[in-house]
């Protein structure tokens, strides 16, 4: 019998959220921009096109192949809780998109506060009815945008 591998069901960052959340963020050009379980990478392209420097992060192949081809950023290939651990730079935003019945929110967190530059924004999409004790949450149907904003 052959194994198969379970693949994450896409789930695309909205319109309105996309949208709501670069309004949020303002002017981004020259920012490093990490995109954490990028998927499509969409978010990463529109910070590439706001004149962000991104990194993708996804552990999909395919979805790798994808994003490489529309990226000018750097893709990494693989998980990315362990990514955090090894990353050469300290990027100003990090952005992450996990799976939603995803189980490590709390270690993405602190890792991911732990990578940032002095100064610098995490931001968390995430059900809405999963809470969290961020700086910020804004809620868009039934997505919710957490943020931390790591003390200089």
């Amino acid at each position: 019998m052959k194994k198969t591998r379970r693949v994450q069901k896409l789930r695309p960052t909205s319109s309105l959220v996309k949208n709501a959340l670069f309004n949020i963020l303002g002017n981004i050009e020259d920012l490093a921009f990490l995109d954490l379980f990028a998927g499509t990478g969409q978010i990463g392209l529109e910070a590439e096109r706001r004149g962000a420097q991104v990194i993708y992060v996804e552990k999909n192949p395919s979805r790798v192949l994808e994003i490489k081809k529309k990226a000018k950023g750097k893709v990494i290939r693989g998980d990315a809780l362990k990514v955090l651990d090894r990353l050469d730079i300290q990027p100003n935003i990090i952005f992450a998109d996990p799976p939603y019945n995803f189980e490590e929110y709390e270690l993405l967190i602190h890792k991911s506060l732990k990578a940032l530059a002095p100064g610098g924004l995490f931001i968390l999409e995430h059900d809405k009815r999963k809470e969290f004790q961020a700086d910020e949450v804004r809620i868009y149907g039934d997505t919710a945008l957490s943020f931390w904003r790591k003390k200089e």
